[in-house]
């Protein structure tokens, strides 16, 4: 049995399902590369929350042109460089502080060209206008490219 911290707010089915929603289009972007339509679910600038090399604790804020450009950097584009598509398999931990706010902690293995890597990583994502949208990043081990 998973306790979750008390935040006052209990989502709705609905919260939940939105969110849910929100996060297998953001992984079905992820999965084909396109960068571009993964900036269009985040809020700028973008916060990051990582760790060094040297076990230093690092943070920076990136407008949308830095995202596609590192995110481009690190996943590839896709077009003809011989990788395939990324596959995912996450099990998602969302601790809902009110119905606009959620931190969704994620344990993922992440599949391309047959190789798997595990990730863990947490999104803080807000709602704004109906529609969710991803605020800060927190991931260890990529502070060096921040």
């Amino acid at each position: 049995m998973t306790v979750l911290p008390e935040t006052g707010y209990v989502p709705t089915d609905e919260d939940r399902a939105s969110l849910a929603a929100w996060f297998a289009e953001y992984d079905a972007h992820s999965a084909k590369r396109d960068v571009e339509r993964m900036a269009d679910l985040a809020v700028f600038p973008l916060n990051l929350v990582s760790d060094d090399s040297a076990g230093d604790g690092r943070s920076a804020q990136w407008d949308r042109e830095q995202f596609v450009a590192t995110m481009t950097h690190v996943m590839g584009d896709g077009s003809g460089d011989g990788s395939g598509d990324i596959t995912f398999e996450s099990t998602r931990t969302p601790v809902f502080l009110s119905p606009a706010m959620a931190v969704v902690f994620t344990d993922s293995v992440m599949t391309t060209n047959g190789e798997s890597q595990q990730l863990r990583y947490a999104d803080i994502l807000l709602k704004r206008g109906g529609a969710w949208a991803f605020q800060t990043m927190v991931q260890g081990g990529w502070g060096d490219n921040l």
